[in-house]
């Protein structure tokens, strides 16, 4: 089956999670690796959120797991079996300060049986609740489809967990928003799984922004390309292609920028897959463009294509007022043939997002680990999430109507009365900000009238 930037999580595949890396690794808490590891200290040395606020709670929940010695790993429970779970088994496996204790969430229990007994998993289930209420486990990592993250957060924040989410946390604002604030309320990190953020190459590229290598930020473009289109079961229900794909992008584009966006404006075409074309809203498109407005006229530019011949393609590039940053697409490896006819890369970019973010899956595995031990926030937080999702339901709105549509309009929380406040402290920032979603859309804005 084709890979997709959504990484289909309801689906069944043991494959092995090497890939040719290039650069040692000399962060500490670092992921033991069979292959060399490329180096994630830059991604774990510059700010992952755009803003500086913190989701931590008031009030600390009472937990049901049952205590952990001091010096032991974090106990972990993964819900989900498919493809993305059996990513984050595969990096919670290296991670020495992690051990995973049970497993479980699949509609098929000789899945996780089999799984628990490949890893040498004490305690599997087929119900995602034997998992989450386990006493043994400290922290869950959900990698379910999409429609039951909602629903397993609640559980898991109810049990005193802390909790790792494969995007999205939900794919409803409303209950997004709920999620995040019901994490808050029981005192447990919520972490967003938006793994780009910790790639050595888009990381690097934050790291020259961050320390003014290349001035002040003017523009920032961004590519993502699938290498071919997903089932039409998992497009389906999905929410489209800004949200189970370009989510990732226009995170990307806040990351780098700094910043929270104040408009979006968006076009969406059925160009490669005519089998979703009748499917509703942007679910009917597997090619996009996105521009992202951000103050003082800078933006973001971001294509995105279901499929691209030539394998998987991420490329990031940021343009300042004294200098430029990009990354190349990401090879298997270095080796470039020269023939009489051909000259240029001897194998084609990656075709799998396993291979191409393995990288980025182990730093953020020891971020939030480590952020678990250390009793400091998430590095990627619910908010994080949340603000994600608005701009994917405003690029999705974009689309439709053919207009600009300002942040505002779906999330009241993005007016930019926030921005520019430094002598905010986090907890006052925070504070604003859940404030402010209380007056939060609980769907896509209607129509405006002709």
């Amino acid at each position: 089956l084709a890979p997709a930037g959504g990484e289909w999580g309801g689906m069944l595949c043991l494959l092995p999670l090497t890939a040719a890396l290039h650069a040692p690794v000399h962060a500490p808490g670092t992921l033991r690796a069979s292959a060399p590891f490329v180096s994630v200290s830059a991604a774990l040395h510059v700010p992952v959120r755009a803003t500086p606020i913190v989701l931590r709670a008031a009030a600390p929940s009472l937990s049901i797991s049952t205590p952990r010695a001091v010096g032991e790993p974090i106990r972990v429970g993964i819900v989900g079996c498919g493809r993305i779970g059996i990513v984050h088994l595969e990096t919670l496996r290296k991670c020495p300060k992690a051990k995973v204790v049970s497993i479980g969430g699949s509609s098929r229990e000789e899945t996780v049986s089999a799984l628990a007994e490949k890893y040498g998993i004490a305690h599997f289930a087929k119900d995602a609740d034997e998992v989450i209420r386990n006493p043994d486990v400290d922290a869950v990592w959900i990698c379910s489809p999409s429609q039951f993250h909602a629903e397993q957060i609640t559980a898991a924040a109810n049990a005193g967990k802390d909790i790792f989410c494969e995007k999205p946390i939900a794919t409803d604002l409303a209950e997004t928003i709920k999620a995040v604030n019901l994490c808050r309320a029981k005192g447990v990190k919520l972490m967003t799984a938006l793994q780009r953020r910790f790639d050595p190459n888009f990381s690097r590229v934050k790291r020259s922004i961050a320390e003014g290598t290349i001035g002040e930020t003017i523009v920032v473009k961004l590519c993502s390309r699938d290498p071919a289109p997903p089932p039409l079961k998992y497009v389906q229900g999905g929410g489209g292609i800004f949200k189970d794909m370009a989510i990732h992008d226009l995170d990307m584009s806040r990351f780098l920028m700094g910043e929270d966006p104040l408009e979006v404006f968006a076009t969406g075409s059925c160009m490669i897959n005519q089998e979703i074309a009748d499917l509703p809203g942007p679910e009917a498109y597997d090619t996009a463009t996105i521009i992202v407005k951000y103050r003082e006229g800078r933006t973001a530019t971001i294509d995105v294509c279901r499929q691209a011949t030539y394998g998987y393609d991420q490329r990031a590039e940021a343009l300042g007022t004294a200098a430029m940053v990009m990354t190349d697409n990401m090879y298997p490896n270095t080796a470039r043939v020269f023939t009489g006819d051909f000259v240029g890369m001897a194998d084609l970019p990656y075709d799998f997002f396993m291979s191409r973010y393995i990288a980025a899956y182990e730093a953020e595995t020891v971020a939030f680990i480590d952020s678990i031990e250390s009793a400091s926030d998430a590095p990627v937080t619910g908010e994080d999430g949340v603000i994600a999702l608005a701009m994917a339901i405003a690029a999705g709105l974009s689309a439709k109507e053919q207009r600009w549509v300002k942040l505002s309009e779906v999330l009241p929380a993005l007016d930019g009365s926030m921005e520019g406040s430094p002598r905010l402290r986090k907890r006052d920032r925070l504070s604003a900000f859940l404030r402010s979603l209380g007056g939060a859309r609980t769907s896509e804005p209607e129509p405006i009238p002709a």
